[in-house]
């Protein structure tokens, strides 16, 4: 399993669901565990890692609009709930001797530092995991968008969507037996074709910035590390063609 790292510095996005383990809501102590142990195992190539965390275990905003309750907040409170996973994230990976700092778009010093740009890349230069939570700390942006941007933000080489799916299909593969997996794609096909990879504002900002997107499954043991190595038969890789 020793392989030299393709990228320096990456970014990579986890879902909020992908915390919950087998439960319906919340945080899964084991599930984060794993997630925390996944990312040692590309810390300790000497990757130069930051993350951003989605809020959908705990609240969602479009959900919450969705039921009459006013976008703005539901917004901010599935903002709350990212940063809620952020810490909890954060505790998993200092357990395994990763160093990690959480910046939050949303100022709340007692727990976390403020999102500061080159104050993010200096952590990442002396070997701290970043995690971004608060999303961008506007409301209707998702945490998609969050992730485009930090990583444009922090020079990251590639963003890695870490999901509950091992990748992009042409169809919803839970519908459709005859569902077809893309190894690569283009962003402008994504963009033509409407594929749910992440919403069009993040996939416009990562076309327009020329940032690599690859999607794969998290709860595949080893996937970040494979990725990471670039190994060519995970998930679904896409750019600019």
């Amino acid at each position: 399993m020793n392989k030299e790292p393709e990228f320096e510095r990456v970014l990579i996005k986890l879902s909020g669901e992908a915390l919950m383990g087998n439960q319906g809501f919340g945080i899964t102590p084991e599930m984060i565990h794993y997630v925390a142990e996944e990312i040692a195992k590309v810390y300790r190539l000497n990757v130069q890692i930051s993350i951003v965390v989605g809020g959908g275990n705990i609240f969602r905003g479009v959900a919450g609009s969705s039921a009459g309750m006013d976008r703005t907040s539901a917004d901010n409170m599935g903002m709350l709930a990212t940063v809620i996973n952020s810490l909890a994230l954060c505790d998993a990976l200092e357990k395994c001797d990763v160093p990690t700092r959480v910046q939050s778009a949303i100022p709340m010093d007692r727990i976390a530092e403020p999102f500061i740009r080159l104050k993010a890349i200096r952590h990442l230069e002396k070997g701290r995991v970043v995690i971004f939570a608060a999303g961008t700390g506007n409301p209707y942006f998702t945490t998609d968008t969050a992730a485009v941007l930090r990583a444009h933000e922090t020079h990251a080489q590639i963003l890695f969507k870490a999901t509950q799916v091992d990748g992009v299909y042409d169809k919803d593969p839970v519908v459709h037996d005859d569902a077809v997996m893309f190894r690569e794609l283009s962003y402008m096909r994504v963009i033509e074709k409407q594929l749910h990879v992440m919403d069009m504002t993040a996939i416009s900002l990562a076309m327009e910035h020329d940032l690599p997107l690859q999607v794969f499954d998290l709860h595949q043991e080893g996937n970040i590390y494979k990725a990471v190595t670039g190994q060519e038969d995970i998930g679904t890789r896409i750019y600019n063609k």
